[in-house]
């Protein structure tokens, strides 16, 4: 196997990073995806369909992972029953998983591997594919997720370097993009409807970008995207290095406009400053806390974190309990550390067990909820906005889900909802109207 050379880059997780597929369907050409693992992966998925819709007629691309063992046997399982099940379909597979594990996909019928570095090239997917007839593609159902938010990418890749990231040498280096590009892709958002933008990328607060003689950096794109295109409502980012020193410039325009939602991901990975030094993050719990203490109360947070980091004894883990409860996160995305091929992490010595650290996956996100449950109860009787998705559920500014009660709302409107209790960890609410 050829291993990819490595870049500096950084461990990154957003949206659906449990690696359950988010499966696309594209009405103009009979062009299908399946995405793995994080909600950027999902959105290049929807720029490669269009790509190749003005060229192909008929193409399954899987957009793969391989941020751990299982999001990576996961994409191989599911390019391999794809594969079987439409013979006469030309499959393309690109993603982490397949730029760092070629051969698990190279003898496939009919399938065609693109690297990472490739995966947004139209010349990559035209050059020595196989003629081959123009069938119907089967068991792949039109699940289209229609959200009522639109992601955009503002950068690629990551400069950093982490013990146990994987993702950092299938990623590359960071590459921020062009505000003229972001922009357009905002106002086309705007213009179809979508008034809640979430920027998103691998490390986007690493955005950085010569503007004449200023220097852009994500605040500031913030404030020039909501000064540009004054109908967005809601600005949300997706997950943040707290290490970042412009995350304080954030947090002060979080607090100063209201169009910037106020809940905030950090990518944390540990609690315990020995288990941080460990993995090669740059911040540490003080830097936390000082961050937690300059949102005042007015932000909300969760966090990412790996349970079972090589060398995390008991006394390391409570120490990322101990700072879970002093700053409240209201969501943590936990996972067991997964040894990846090629990093310093799955050579470690002091290796944890996998089933303690499944146990302390649970325990952390005992202790999310509780903090969750809390700030619920602060919010009973308060009139927020919404923004509705569908079958009247929807999102608080806080990013926690709430059913509506009462008359259908129309997807992707943004509406005030008076919060009167909580059922299953859901907001419920009744729509206030106009007198």
């Amino acid at each position: 196997m050829t291993v990819p050379p490595l870049h500096k880059g950084a461990f990154y997780w957003v949206e659906n990073v449990k690696t359950q597929a988010i499966i696309h369907s594209m009405n103009k050409k009979n062009i299908k995806s399946v995405s793995f693992g994080c909600r950027l992966n999902a959105l290049e998925s929807e720029k490669i369909k269009n790509m190749l819709s003005e060229h192909i007629e008929t193409a399954v691309v899987v957009n793969t992972c391989a941020v751990t063992a299982e999001a990576e046997r996961q994409s191989g399982q599911a390019v391999r029953k794809i594969a079987r099940e439409n013979p006469n379909v030309q499959l393309f597979v690109t993603g982490c998983a397949a730029t760092r594990n070629l051969d698990l996909f190279r003898n496939i019928p009919n399938t065609k591997v693109i690297h990472n570095q490739d995966k947004m090239k139209i010349e990559s997917y035209l050059s020595g594919n196989i003629a081959l007839p123009d069938g119907d593609i089967k068991n792949i159902p039109n699940t289209d997720s229609k959200l009522s938010k639109q992601f955009v990418q503002i950068q690629n890749g990551c400069n950093h370097k982490c013990a146990y990231c994987i993702t950092r040498a299938l990623r590359g280096p960071a590459v921020s993009f062009e505000y003229i590009d972001i922009l357009s892709d905002v106002q086309t958002a705007v213009e179809n409807g979508f008034y809640e933008i979430v920027l998103t990328g691998v490390d986007i607060a690493s955005y950085v970008k010569k503007d004449g003689d200023k220097v852009i950096l994500l605040s500031d794109l913030c404030k020039k995207l909501l000064a540009d295109v004054p109908e967005i409502q809601r600005l949300r980012l997706s997950s943040v290095d707290p290490a970042v020193p412009d995350v304080k410039n954030i947090i002060e325009l979080i607090k100063s406009d209201r169009r910037m939602m106020p809940h905030m991901h950090f990518s944390m990975q540990s609690g315990s400053d020995t288990i941080l030094k460990s993995m090669g993050r740059r911040h540490n719990a003080n830097m936390v806390r000082d961050l937690v203490a300059l949102a005042d109360g007015k932000i909300t947070f969760s966090w990412d974190i790996i349970c079972g980091f090589p060398g995390e004894t008991d006394d390391l883990f409570n120490e990322t309990l101990e700072l879970a409860r002093q700053t409240k996160p209201i969501k943590i995305h936990a996972f067991p550390f997964s040894p990846r091929p090629y990093t310093v992490a799955a050579q470690m010595p002091n290796q944890v067990d996998r089933n303690i650290s499944k146990q302390r996956v649970k325990i952390i996100a005992d202790i999310a909820s509780d903090n969750r449950l809390q700030f619920m109860r602060t919010q009973i009787g308060k009139t927020v906005q919404i923004l509705v998705e569908e079958n009247n559920l929807g999102r608080t500014p806080n990013d926690i889900a709430v059913k509506i009660s009462g008359d259908k709302i129309p997807p992707k409107t943004i509406c005030d909802i008076l919060l009167i209790d909580i059922c299953n960890d859901v907001f419920v609410g009744q729509q206030v109207l106009d007198k």
